[in-house]
């Protein structure tokens, strides 16, 4: 009986593949893949848009795109680390491909346009903006949801935004509205011609010619169309189909804004006017904003 079932394990064995033949096979399709330094970094703005953007970015067979925000450069934890940590987050890219990630904070850190210079002076930024209000006001919502779960004391938008009657400077979602201030950092360490710039209220309302831009920003070959999108009526914006497979957003986005009285609303756009206007000359182009 021993004979006979060290006999057939004999059979098997020879007749089965190897285990690094098998992984190999497994494998195949990136056989080839490896990780780099992003061609491509979306820097900002936190609320603008970016994880709609790198989604509807990831639809291209020609990009493959991490999954979470790095903080490489704003965290010097993370920036100690050095270039081989930051690549180690990157996802596989076969050869051809376009690797990005998007870390929203880049925009507004000081450090960061340098340390990205310094790393990748070739690297193409795409920056996704909003109407300046909007998104002080998301961001105020993100902030409200984010201390509701965690169960801590929440304050009120007015009392965040307003001291003795006039908006408060300091405060951090108002200054993130501030665009001029923080794109005249990067305009000073990259051109122009390195930054593509996103209207993140556009790709709400109709993504399709938004990305359209951006594929050619990025010089891929067009493969983005109107099949990629479907406006879901229940969530109020649109989804991605990609190879028969739907997908949204988080639940987190999309969320109602607070009410907001029309006086106080009168003085964001007031004082967001003249910024505005330097950001629009900064950048060589305007936006429908109020």
């Amino acid at each position: 009986m021993a004979a006979v079932t060290v006999a057939l394990l004999l059979f098997f064995f020879a007749r089965s593949p190897s285990l690094s033949t098998v992984v190999s096979r497994d494998h195949d399709p990136l056989s080839s893949a490896a990780r780099c330094l992003p061609d491509i970094i979306i820097i900002g703005v936190r609320k603008g848009g970016t994880r709609a953007l790198i989604e509807m970015l990831s639809l291209h067979s020609g990009v493959a795109a991490a999954q979470s925000e790095v903080h490489f450069f704003d965290w010097d934890s993370h920036y100690q680390r050095g270039a081989d940590w930051y690549v180690s987050q990157m996802p596989l890219a076969r050869s051809g491909q376009l690797t990005v990630e998007k870390t929203p904070a880049y925009f507004t850190s000081a450090r960061v346009p340098e340390r990205i210079r310094r790393m990748n002076p070739d690297a193409r930024l795409l920056l996704i903006v909003r109407e300046p209000t909007e998104r002080l006001l998301s961001d105020y919502t993100q902030v409200f949801h984010n201390r509701l779960e965690k169960r801590k004391r929440q304050q009120t938008l007015e009392t965040l935004l307003m001291r003795d009657g006039e908006l408060n400077l300091d405060y951090k979602a108002l200054n993130r509205s501030l665009y001029h201030v923080h794109m005249r950092r990067w305009l000073d360490v990259f051109p122009r011609s390195r930054v593509h710039l996103v209207d993140g209220d556009a790709l709400i309302r109709n993504p399709l010619p938004e990305m359209k831009e951006v594929e050619e920003f990025l010089h891929l070959e067009p493969q983005i169309n109107a099949t990629n999108f479907y406006f879901n009526q229940t969530k109020g914006f649109f989804c991605l189909r990609d190879r028969r497979r739907e997908r949204c957003l988080h639940g987190s986005k999309g969320r109602k804004h607070p009410r907001v009285a029309p006086e106080i609303l009168r003085k964001l756009y007031d004082f967001f006017h003249e910024p505005n206007q330097k950001f629009f000359e900064m950048v060589g182009r305007t936006f429908d904003w109020k």
